[in-house]
């Protein structure tokens, strides 16, 4: 007897695979000031949208930024 339900297996386990990866997620800065974040990338573009301020960087999205 291997635990007090031996009737019941447990399920089989794959190993993880190597060659899939977890989805990267894009995470987006959040600073109080955003004057030195504009000058990271030629594209960054300072938008105002419902009263927040963020930069957005369409070319290379990981410069994206928030003030907050």
């Amino acid at each position: 007897m291997a635990g007090p339900f031996p009737y019941i297996r447990p399920l089989p386990t794959k190993p993880p695979d190597a060659t899939v990866r977890a989805p990267e997620i894009k995470v987006m800065k959040v600073r109080s000031s955003l004057k030195s974040l504009k000058t990271r990338h030629r594209d960054c573009k300072l938008v105002r949208r419902k009263g927040v301020v963020y930069i957005i960087n369409k070319t290379n999205p990981r410069f994206k930024a928030k003030q907050g």
